[in-house]
């Protein structure tokens, strides 16, 4: 529970941290979605790896998990493609600082991108044709390819 308040904020002794999200306080996967951080859940744990005395007691990694269908800050249509695309609970993790707060930062980042990608909806594909002077181009580029495939043959002598 020390760590998850320890999260919240970064004041100990210094007026600003250096480490601290935007002044908002959300994630902004796309310029019309804002998400509050109170709808992501943040865990810390103990990194992998080596590290010796400090990273056995330390708790430097970072989960942090969206879950879609309680989000209140998206609409249905947009819950219903980050469902499709990535599923019900979008998680990202950090360990690769040793700092707790930086790992922080990293997670939501990654967590944000992935929502990024989620609600990215793609332009519709316009059909369109080839234009006279292409089709053209092309039936050159066919002859000039059959003359020269020609030219290597050995030469008939119809006499």
């Amino acid at each position: 529970m020390l760590a998850d308040r320890r999260l919240a904020s970064c004041e100990p002794a210094h007026t600003t941290c250096h480490h601290a999200r935007a002044m908002d306080d959300a994630l902004h996967p796309t310029p019309n979605v804002a998400i509050p951080l109170t709808e992501v859940a943040l865990r810390t744990t103990r990194s992998s790896g080596p590290g010796g005395q400090h990273a056995n007691v330390t708790d430097s990694r970072v989960e942090a998990s969206f879950d879609v269908a309680a989000s209140g800050a998206l609409s249905d249509a947009q819950k219903a493609r980050v469902v499709a695309r990535v599923g019900p609970v979008v998680r990202a993790v950090a360990q690769d600082a040793r700092s707790q707060l930086r790992n922080r930062e990293l997670a939501l980042e990654r967590l944000e991108g992935k929502l990024r990608q989620a609600l990215h909806v793609d332009r519709p594909r316009r059909a369109t044709k080839p234009s006279r002077g292409a089709k053209q181009r092309r039936l050159d580029a066919k002859k000039q390819l059959g003359q020269r495939k020609a030219g290597r043959q050995r030469p008939r002598f119809d006499d």
